[in-house]
């Protein structure tokens, strides 16, 4: 329900792992091979004269230090934007009010129901079904729409369809007490010792 991003995320670890992996290999070939570890011995105490003389090559006029500092300094800075922007956007989607409408009955004003109130009221009303684990509840922004996700970690052997029902008579008593519907999205999460799948509910 969160607009994490997930395609680029993915990307981006794709890339991560192409990289460490033809580092990887490259060291690996070197260990392995004596022909490639010769070469590299031999083009190795080179490079250090190489990147000097490419640093002249590239001088500044009327100084002695190289464009190609001034280059990677600006990458670097482009690089930490990138990567603040990226942090950033991890995890968005999160609101703090459930139910937010205007009222004009009487005395104008907004009426505004914190999420806060409806996350702990559902966590601790699941916590006390033996058959539960863990509970989390999350208010997300959904379309500009307030929307509740219910992520529940059963313990093991506890019929999941149960538990999911007892959640929706848990869902039904708060819009009662709201008086309004908010999507609700339930998550039952298998853990790693229990042998079912995985079941969502949105209602």
């Amino acid at each position: 329900m969160n607009r994490t991003p997930r395609a680029l995320n993915r990307i981006l670890l794709g890339l991560i792992g192409l990289i460490l992996i033809g580092i990887g290999g490259g060291l690996l070939w070197l260990t392995l091979d004596s022909g490639a570890a010769g070469s590299w011995q031999r083009f190795a105490p080179n490079m250090l004269e190489r990147i000097q003389a490419f640093g002249a090559d590239t001088a500044l006029p009327g100084q002695s230090q190289s464009w190609i500092w001034v280059l990677l300094a600006v990458a670097m800075l482009v690089a930490i934007v990138l990567l603040v922007l990226w942090a950033a956007a991890q995890g968005r989607g999160r609101t703090g009010t459930l139910v937010s409408e205007y009222d004009d009955d009487g005395a104008p004003g907004r009426v505004a129901i914190s999420g806060a109130m409806a996350e702990q009221a559902l966590r601790s009303a699941l916590q006390e079904d033996p058959d539960v684990a863990a509970a989390a509840v999350s208010t997300y922004d959904v379309r500009g729409s307030s929307a509740l996700r219910i992520r529940i970690n059963p313990r093991q052997g506890a019929a999941p369809h149960l538990i999911a029902a007892d959640a929706t008579r848990l869902v039904e008593a708060l819009d009662a007490a709201l008086g309004r519907e908010p999507a609700v999205l339930i998550s039952i999460d298998a853990g790693r010792k229990l042998r079912f799948n995985r079941e969502d509910r949105v209602r």
